[in-house]
């Protein structure tokens, strides 16, 4: 299944390359800041409940960054718009031993269809592709190599959202949600508190590493088609 919808978005980018010679085309660059939404853990007391917690701790979302470049294809009112986007994201579960960081990189290719509603405002919605570069959370034993974490089982999201353009600047937000289901499994932390004034997180079940993102974006306009023409027919400038 997975193989299919990669085949049908490299088909349907495909597509939208093949068609730039005959409309209406744009290039630019994009780049901003994430912020996360979910992650759960829950702790394991391993019958020792005054050393080692059976807590269920929610992570807090960190803001990030991500950077990329972006193709549209206009159709009218309507238009494609595929991009390539590299993004770094951070949480934070507060464990009694201390502060722990999520933090996963990532390599995302989404592929949207819009709609411009009125001036420079578009609607837009789509499904993006996901490789995950790196996967790791703080104390995992043995914490001089953590292994990875798992956080998806498919390699796609959903994203939504709205964006502005204004001359070659504009503004973009969107909603991106993770399609995979969750898949909890046990790991080891390190216990730093040695004289267990609290009960702190040591075995415990990753219940759900799944990660949404509310991600704003200031994009870049480099190139036009349209006003690249109209440059040739005696304009200046085609941004």
């Amino acid at each position: 299944m997975n193989k299919l919808v990669f085949a049908l978005l490299i088909s349907l980018t495909s597509f939208t390359f093949s068609q730039m010679n005959a409309q209406q085309f744009q290039v630019g660059l994009k780049g901003g800041i994430n912020k996360t939404f979910g992650g759960q853990i829950t702790g394991i007391n391993s019958g020792l409940p005054l050393q080692y917690t059976s807590d269920t701790f929610e992570a807090e979302g960190e803001i990030g960054f991500h950077g990329g470049g972006w193709v549209q294809v206009n159709f009218g009112k309507f238009f494609v718009r595929p991009e390539v986007v590299y993004s770094k994201l951070e949480s934070r579960f507060d464990f009694p031993q201390g502060p722990t960081l999520f933090e996963v990189e990532e390599f995302s290719v989404p592929l949207l269809v819009g709609y411009n509603i009125y001036g420079p405002l578009d609607v837009y919605g789509g499904v993006a592709y996901k490789n995950i570069i790196s996967a790791t959370i703080e104390r995992i034993e043995p914490t001089d190599n953590p292994a990875e974490v798992t956080i998806q089982n498919t390699p796609f999201s959903a994203q939504f959202g709205v964006k502005a353009q204004f001359g070659f600047i504009g503004v973009d937000v969107r909603y991106d949600y993770s399609l995979s289901s969750a898949e909890p499994y046990e790991v080891d932390f390190q216990s730093d508190d040695a004289l267990f004034t609290a009960p702190t997180v040591n075995r415990a079940t990753l219940d759900d590493l799944r990660l949404d993102q509310l991600i704003v974006s200031l994009t870049f306009k480099i190139w036009d088609s349209e006003n690249k023409t109209k440059r040739r027919k005696g304009g200046s400038c085609y941004f």
